[in-house]
């Protein structure tokens, strides 16, 4: 056989060619295709089963005890029990053995509730009713029991039972209305698009005559993205092959609303929907607290095996001489006698290891589990931090980095929607040079004759007057907005035109207001019907332009365009975009003027857009199609194949003009900025916006100020100077005004240095990241690195997202390691949302992606200054406290036995009760710490939020340190020689009491025991400054519980 043969075949069945790994073929309603169309190759898939939980009735404890021992300090207690049952050790097993059991019981007890409550919701899910179609009948059945190829009838108001590409529905135009809240928390309607040569079967006998198969992309678990494409097949072989994308795809868990009935045919199901594949956790993120918990764990373990090798030693030394290893009252057996020295030295040290293993508290990590999860409310109760407007407060998405919020040194902010409101404000549109203001809106309401234009410039000429109306017509025509004839719309917005009502419906608010905007200029968008665009002109007549393409905006083009034929049959490119991505690709136009008039208004903070347009002759569009085609239907890299298309498309235009918009700084935006610089915390502006729109924003809101120096790393100067000589005159500027001694993270404010802010583009930070020929990229990093450490702000603009996660990576990585934040409200902000140590979404106006993949998620910007300086700082202070008096509790605990080794001979006899043993971190002493790492307030919240600086004092992980850990430590060891040796020096010479009884081991025990507890009870209790009723309740209740139990116990009552 053909050795090329034999390659070809083992790439298409091993390696993954497009039609075999990388796709799936579905057939619609499970019809083969024609004869001679192409293989019929049946393909297995799940059903439509949910399956959330984790456990099953059969698995749940081997799984569950698994899981749980994978944690390690879980299974070094099991190892210290298995040996105490093992060998013969002087405590009893129930005092390792009770302890595990009641933590590895409660959280199993926990977890199997919430599988139990999974199960439910699965079961609940699995079981609700589907419509789909059999024969050409409407036939019901249960959920589960859907399959690939199934078409479904979906009514309105119902959820999609999974992923199906859309083909009908009862709407004439082949739209529907959904949305996604359950999926992405986004309540606004989002509108999708039938298949073309589907949308016309509205009967259940028409979808079932359907005969079609459907190639699309693998399961994946991106919710905004799908590659596929449809073969619709006629009386005639060849079929019809139309491209699927997302505006296609109807996805599970979405809610159909304003349409009476759509159907759809299923290519996901069950687990392989995007629902399910979302399902899956982000990666865990560690807080610093939890790893030098870590690291005084392992120095403990440390511990513990030296006073266990000590004591080990000191026994045999002990045991030397006869009379000491075989008193006469305790003879060795003659097999004990021949046991090997070796392993009975092996026995010994096992047996130390497991009496002075409670300086390992199992309870800790129950302790701060509890106080991490419980601490969170904290955040969800602040009233504060509750917006009346939207009605949402904010949430916690993970609990594991509360203390992480006090420990903040870098903050990454996104500008619009974050800073800004994302409330936008159609200001003037500058068209062939002359500008025009729309009569201004109060409080929402147009005033009288607003259709009117302010001239500010002089007045146009006739061949001007073309180009104005072709302008507000782009406008008009060039963008993705949704009409929705009813005001009950989530986030609904009248059109100014008096007595109609008309909202529009977009995922971008620039638009809206651009279109707004227009109509206060003569020009009003009515509808889309049938693929034909309306708009109704000055002259109050109604124009129809034919939809022919639509060119979709994406963050790297940051441009979109619309290909429109009008009723005189010309066929035009009309593009919008950012004056970047414009300017370059004009040929014509009034470019000067229009350029100065951009950067005027970026000065002045406003968000601007370039206009032009293109004529395209009937043959250069069918060349446009057939380009567009070709990329649309490719399944494999359909994204670049589609922006290399959009490339060679959007050329040659002649300019027409530039609109801006005004997007307002939030409510006590620059207040919360200059306390979290007061309070040592450098904030970066991460922003797609131009640079000059962007750094009038940050005047506004005090990031830069009016003696801050600024420093350009901008594409602009980096045509002028080479890389290397910009960075190197940048460096040698901050350094020269700082000392030549970079600077303290924390001194932005300082009086007596200067300020320094730097700007710096997306395209200089490629260059910054890009690895030089010679290997040394690292250098020109270091070299930017040690720029920003001097400076006080830094403004990113034209950043693209995955440019921001660089930053963000790049600060964390840096060789201080600081603890990075980044806040944002887009989907463009995920990605560095979930880079940084701590990540928070701002619950705005772009949807809910960004607070969904967040750890904190808040309605506003300026609640980001209690949540830090505040609630940061008493999570921060509590945890270290708990964390560090936990080791001191418990070294105060088990010295004293140590010390008591050297009393009895190293015989390894215990110097506590196996109750005490058992209880002192269980009962005795956990609940009052707990109290305290929950209420603890060692500053009021008033002096927290007046002084930001306090935050500093905290910084760095300031309460965790070596030298604080070493002196909690030492406090343990010194109390415990109190204990002991103040017992011991009292029963000194008084071994007898009155009545003749001796006192014993177990009386001596119990003093120190008892002295212990007292001790480390009270000394919480001094260290408490914020008293409740509460804190008053555990720890003279914790006392007075030891006391009665001690006397229940000792057998006195």
């Amino acid at each position: 056989m053909d050795c090329g043969r034999v390659r070809t075949l083992v790439h298409r069945y091993c390696a993954g060619e497009e039609n075999w790994v990388d796709s799936r073929t579905i057939y619609v309603g499970h019809r083969e295709p024609p004869p001679g169309a192409e293989a019929y190759i049946p393909q297995r898939h799940p059903d439509n089963r949910i399956v959330s939980s984790k456990y099953t009735f059969w698995n749940f404890i081997p799984k569950n005890l698994f899981e749980q021992f994978r944690r390690i300090a879980n299974f070094y207690f099991l190892i210290i029990f298995l040996v105490q049952l093992i060998i013969d050790t002087p405590t009893s097993p129930v005092t390792s053995g009770l302890p595990l059991f009641f933590v590895i019981t409660v959280t199993a007890i926990k977890q199997g509730y919430e599988d139990w409550l999974r199960h439910k919701a699965d079961n609940a899910m699995n079981q609700c009713p589907v419509h789909f179609i059999q024969h050409g009948k409407l036939v019901r059945k249960q959920s589960r029991k859907l399959r690939v190829g199934d078409i479904v009838m979906v009514k309105e108001d119902e959820t999609f039972p999974c992923d199906m590409i859309f083909l009908s529905s009862s709407r004439g135009d082949g739209t529907c209305h959904v949305t996604t809240a359950s999926l992405d928390g986004e309540s606004s309607h989002k509108t999708h698009y039938a298949v073309q040569d589907t949308k016309g079967f509205h009967t259940e006998e028409d979808i079932d005559g359907l005969h079609a198969t459907i190639e699309c992309e693998q399961p994946q678990p991106d919710l905004y993205k799908f590659v596929g494409r449809i073969n619709v097949y006629s009386d005639r072989n060849d079929p019809v092959v139309r491209p699927l994308g997302s505006e296609n795809l109807l996805l599970r868990g979405a809610t159909l609303k304003n349409t009476e009935k759509v159907f759809g045919v299923a290519i996901y199901t069950g687990m392989e929907t995007k629902m399910a594949l979302n399902y899956q956790s982000k990666s865990q993120k560690r807080s610093a607290v939890e790893k030098s918990m870590n690291v005084f764990l392992i120095v403990y373990l440390c511990i513990l095996i030296s006073k266990a090798l000590i004591n080990t030693v000191l026994k045999y030394v002990w045991q030397s001489e006869p009379f000491r290893d075989e008193p006469w009252y305790n003879q060795k057996t003659e097999s004990e006698r021949q046991r090997n020295l070796l392993l009975r030295a092996l026995t010994d040290f096992l047996a130390f290891m497991v009496l002075f293993n409670y300086i390992i508290p199992v309870s800790m990590y129950v302790t701060v589990e509890m106080q991490k999860f419980l601490g969170s409310y904290f955040i969800t109760w602040d009233e504060e931090m509750f917006d009346e407007a939207t009605g949402e407060g904010p949430l916690v998405n993970t609990s594991d980095l509360n203390e992480e919020l006090g420990q903040v040194e870098y903050i990454f902010t996104d500008k619009t929607g974050t800073l800004t409101e994302n409330n936008m404000e159609f200001k003037e549109c500058c068209i062939e040079g002359h500008v025009y203001v729309p009569h201004a809106v109060c409080n929402g309401q147009v005033l009288p004759g607003a259709a009117g234009i302010d001239m500010i410039d002089s007045s146009p000429g006739p061949g001007t007057r073309e180009r104005e109306e072709l302008f507000f017509r782009a406008l008009c025509l060039c963008h993705t907005i949704q009409v929705k004839d009813d005001d009950d719309v989530d986030g609904p917005r009248k059109s100014p035109d008096g007595g109609k009502s008309c909202v529009y419906i977009s995922s971008s608010p620039d638009e809206v207001a651009l279109v707004e905007g227009v109509q206060r200029l003569g020009f009003t968008y009515l509808r889309l019907k049938d693929n034909y665009m309306e708009i109704l002109n000055r002259e109050n007549d109604v124009e129809r332009f034919e939809l022919l393409e639509i060119l979709s905006f994406d963050s790297v083009r940051r441009r979109m365009s619309v290909i429109v034929k009008s009723a005189t049959g010309e066929i035009y490119l009309f593009c919008k975009g950012a004056d970047s991505s414009i300017f370059p690709r004009v040929i014509e136009g009034k470019v000067d003027q229009i350029r100065a008039r951009v950067e005027r208004n970026a000065v002045e903070g406003l968000r601007t857009l370039c206009v032009a347009y293109r004529r395209l002759a009937p043959e250069e569009y069918d060349g446009v199609c057939a380009l567009l085609q070709a990329a649309k239907v490719a399944l494999q890299d359909r994204e670049k194949k589609l922006a290399e298309a959009y490339e060679q498309i959007e050329k040659d235009f002649i300019l027409l003009g530039a609109t801006a918009v005004e997007d307002r700084l939030q409510e006590k935006a620059a207040d919360t900025i200059e306390a979290l610089q007061k309070a040592g915390i450098k904030v970066w502006v991460l922003t797609g916006d131009k640079m000059e729109t962007a750094a009038a924003t940050c005047y506004a809101c005090r990031l830069f100020r009016r003696g801050t120096q600024l420093l350009e790393l901008t594409t602009k100067r980096l045509e002028e100077q080479s890389l290397h000589d910009v960075l190197f005159e940048l460096s040698k500027t901050v350094l020269r005004h700082s000392g030549s001694l970079t600077r303290d993270n924390f001194s932005g404010l300082s009086a007596d240095l200067q300020d320094f802010g730097l700007i710096i583009d997306g395209a200089a930070l490629s260059l910054v990241m890009k690895p030089r020929e010679d290997g040394s990229g690292g250098h020109y990093r270091e070299l930017f690195l040690e720029i920003c450490r001097n400076c006080s702000a830094v403004l990113c603009c034209r950043m693209a997202p995955l440019q921001k996660a660089q930053i963000v990576k790049l600060i964390k990585l840096s060789k201080e390691h600081p603890i990075t934040l980044a806040i944002g409200d887009g989907a463009n902000d995920v990605s560095m949302i979930l880079e940084a140590h701590v990540g928070i979404g701002v619950i705005g106006k772009e949807g809910r992606q960004a607070a969904r993949n967040s750890d904190y998620a808040v309605p506003k910007f300026k609640d980001l200054r209690k949540m830090l300086l505040v609630h940061g700082h008493f999570y921060y202070v509590r945890i270290s406290e708990l964390v560090q008096y936990f080791f001191y509790k418990n070294v105060c605990f088990i010295f004293p036995q140590f010390l008591y080794q050297f009393f009895c001979g190293f015989s390894q006899q215990t110097l506590y009760d196996t109750a005490y043993l058992t209880l002192y971190n269980i009962s005795f002493t956990s609940l009052p710490i707990l109290l305290y790492s929950l209420m603890e307030q060692h500053v009021s919240i008033d002096t927290l939020r007046r002084e930001p600086s306090l935050y500093r004092d905290i910084a760095k992980n300031a309460l965790l340190r070596w030298r604080v850990f070493i002196y909690w430590t030492l406090l343990g060891v010194f109390d415990a020689l109190v204990f002991f040796f103040g017992a011991y020096f009292m029963f000194e010479n008084t071994t007898v009491t009155s009545n003749g009884q001796i006192f014993g081991n177990w009386t001596f025990g119990t003093l120190v025991f008892t002295v212990m507890v007292f001790t480390v009870t009270l000394k919480l209790a001094l260290d408490t400054h914020y008293w409740t009723w509460v804190n008053h309740f555990v720890i003279w209740g914790s006392l007075l519980f030891y006391v009665v139990f001690s006397l229940l116990w000792g057998g006195i009552i």
